[in-house]
């Protein structure tokens, strides 16, 4: 059986931020992690993707952790990928956020994906 896939939108190499936890998180519970940041580099020994746009692999989540402003800008892209799941997590989220995914064909999930996974983020201290 195959590993499944999650785009982590906002990973961060700075092991006290959500988006750094998410990625240890599911690595933990054995995804495939494709973290993303525009700096780039590395992250828990991944290679970090500068943006959506080259993740060429299905992905079955993704995961934001952007300002919901920032996130705004991202939609398009992870409308492109189709997940099956797309998780807005706390802090990322805005009524117009969620407006524009679901114009975009996307249902998001308003929920903390460390949790959906069955840790909570204090399982992985900074």
């Amino acid at each position: 059986m195959s590993k499944k896939k999650v785009a982590i939108v906002g990973a961060s190499a700075d092991r006290s931020k959500y988006g750094n936890k998410s990625v240890r998180a599911h690595l933990d519970r054995g995804w495939e992690v494709y973290p993303v940041n525009p700096k780039g580099g590395e992250i828990d020994g991944l290679h970090v993707f500068a943006s959506l746009e080259e993740i060429y692999d299905p992905i079955d989540r993704v995961s934001l952790y952007l300002p919901s402003e920032v996130g705004m800008a991202a939609l398009p892209a992870i409308a492109r990928l189709r997940p099956a799941e797309f998780f807005v997590n706390p802090g990322a989220e805005s009524e117009e956020l969620v407006d524009a995914a679901r114009k975009l064909g996307l249902d998001p999930i308003l929920a903390c994906s460390i949790v959906d996974l069955g840790v909570t983020p204090a399982a992985f201290p900074g």
